[in-house]
């Protein structure tokens, strides 16, 4: 698995206010729009594309343009959803699905209650959005949810991540066979003793939709 911190002081300087727990609902969705777009820069750098004939208004020319099938976007709800507007700014032809996952507070193990996804997707390059990777459980059970299905090249992109996360995700995933990508904005010190983010941010979903 390719792990990838996007070391970049616009994104530092998103995060920093993003932890901030001043910060108001409003404010933080745009942050994260924002923030998503800088991280999908990245993401994409490796993503599918062919060659195509254009004519300038000076000359005939080659370019690239994304390649069929389209990319599929994969935001995780609830909190996966404030990522979608920043990813699909960058990649606005992508194709979206949804998938929700919840976490038992006690057990820290995610489970599937809904899902809006093509049955299969070989061949088609996902990109999973989940704003923390702090246990791996959700994450793990998005990315087996999505093999499942036949994908083959899976990039998952955080705002955050925790060691133990991203540890997890590495065993899950060591003899899968699949290329597996994590995008990450930044890798944060350890988890708590309640499975939280440390120094994180809170509650994501909460923060970008109130408690609910």
């Amino acid at each position: 698995m390719k792990v990838h911190v996007a070391d970049h002081p616009l994104i530092t300087h998103k995060l920093t206010v993003l932890r901030d727990e001043r910060t108001d609902s409003p404010t933080f969705r745009h942050l994260v729009e924002e923030l998503v777009t800088l991280l999908a820069y990245e993401a994409t750098r490796e993503v599918r594309t062919e060659k195509v004939s254009i004519k300038t208004p000076v000359t005939q020319t080659t370019g690239l343009k994304l390649s069929d099938p389209r990319p599929v976007v994969v935001p995780i709800l609830r909190a996966g959803l404030g990522m979608l507007e920043g990813m699909t700014r960058l990649i606005p032809t992508a194709e979206v699905g949804f998938l929700g996952m919840v976490r038992d507070e006690k057990t820290l193990k995610a489970s599937t209650y809904a899902n809006r996804l093509p049955e299969n997707l070989a061949g088609r390059q996902c990109f999973v959005l989940d704003p923390m990777l702090a246990t791996g459980g959700t994450l793990v059970a998005a990315i087996n949810f999505l093999i499942e299905r036949g994908a083959d090249d899976i990039t998952a992109i955080c705002i955050l991540s925790a060691p133990e996360g991203i540890k997890v995700l590495e065993d899950a995933f060591a003899k899968s066979g699949v290329p597996i990508t994590l995008v990450t904005g930044a890798l944060d010190e350890k988890l708590n003793e309640h499975g939280y983010i440390v120094p994180g941010l809170g509650d994501a979903g909460d923060r970008l939709y109130g408690v609910v």
